[in-house]
């Protein structure tokens, strides 16, 4: 099995914020990442997929493909958006990259094996250079 992975970068705002609870709690628990006016982050993304290299090509997948995949279906709903309020597929989620992460997945995972014989193997999504999660589905 080879891994494959491809580096996206998008630009967006958030808050976190639980609307279950006060504007106390959610500052004791979230800080200034529940600031009423926003804070965003400059988000790195990596899929990586795996699979069989093409007898014919040597490619898991076309990367260029992968990459105008992910940009169509992911970074053009979220890039330069506001994710708590532009992004329909956060539409009732915190805003965490835990759920956003997640979403992706949901995005993606269906349409990989649509441009090859691959499959998505993980999601590494960086809110910070030293904050990121990581996620291999369900």
């Amino acid at each position: 099995m080879v891994y494959v992975s491809r580096l996206e970068h998008f630009n967006a705002a958030h808050k976190l914020h639980n609307p279950n609870w006060s504007l106390a709690k959610n500052k004791e628990v979230f800080g200034p990442c529940a600031n009423a006016n926003w804070h965003g982050h400059n988000y790195e993304l990596i899929v990586t997929v795996k699979g069989k290299p093409d007898p014919d090509t040597g490619f898991v997948i076309d990367l260029k493909q992968l990459s105008t995949l992910i940009r169509e279906h992911i970074i053009k709903k979220v890039d330069h958006k506001n994710l708590n309020m532009d992004v329909a597929f956060m539409e009732g989620k915190l805003a965490s990259t835990e759920n956003l992460v997640m979403e992706f997945w949901n995005i993606l995972n269906p349409l990989i094996p649509r441009i090859s014989g691959a499959q998505l193997h993980s999601l590494k999504l960086y809110e910070t250079p030293r904050n990121f999660v990581e996620y291999f589905g369900e």
